[in-house]
């Protein structure tokens, strides 16, 4: 293979969670008393996968003249409610085992707090990561690559064969930022990969799995 340690995003990589953010955030806005009808499902989705939560609770916030403080405080109480139904993409399981078994090293490298780790020990697969960065360490946010290079100087990782993995711009802009190569992973084609230029550009686990076991 041509690489061998694999920094990995864990939203909308690993495990298919924009379903259950994008019906928290709803459900957070009709607290609110917006009504249903007046919210656009895909346009939440979209403008959290090709920015991020922050952009949404923005822009939705002055949208419908609501305190955003108070629109993130109910939808992170009722996204933590329902993150355990989440599941990992179909195949992923079995392509992080593979690229194991062929002497890969894996990373976890997130936004999301210890709710991610939880996740990976229920599907069984924590014990196929070495290290992980959540939000709870103080590292500024990716693109920013400080918690990328912090996994890569205590692991003593070549970046010649290491790649960040992830769904948005930023997640190959700090690998890139961190001397790494990039991997988009994209499902339904909403990034513009021109930005960014990853190494890799893939739509499905069948893609990701053929380019990464090369």
């Amino acid at each position: 293979m041509k690489y061998q340690s694999f920094f990995w995003d864990f939203d909308g990589t690993i495990f298919d969670t924009y379903p259950i953010m994008v019906r928290a955030f709803m459900q957070a806005l009709m607290q609110q008393r917006v009504s249903e009808i007046e919210l656009d499902e895909q346009e939440i989705y979209e403008t959290m996968r090709q920015h991020s939560f922050g952009t949404a609770r923005q822009k939705f916030s002055a949208e419908f003249s609501l305190n955003a403080e108070r629109l993130e405080q109910d939808y992170r109480q009722i996204e933590r409610q329902q993150i355990s139904q989440a599941q990992p993409f179909a195949g992923m399981l079995a392509l992080l085992q593979q690229l194991a078994d062929e002497g890969g090293t894996h990373y976890l490298l997130t936004h999301r707090n210890q709710s991610a780790m939880a996740l990976l020990e229920t599907a069984g697969i924590k014990k196929l990561f070495t290290d992980a960065v959540t939000s709870e360490q103080p590292f500024p946010r990716k693109p920013d690559p400080a918690s990328l290079n912090a996994l890569i100087e205590r692991h003593e990782v070549q970046r010649p064969s290491a790649i960040m993995i992830g769904d948005r711009t930023l997640d190959i802009d700090a690998g890139h930022n961190a001397g790494i190569s990039g991997a988009l992973f994209d499902p339904g084609r909403l990034i513009d990969s021109r930005a960014s230029h990853p190494e890799i550009d893939v739509t499905n686990v069948i893609g990701l799995r053929q380019a990464l076991l090369q």
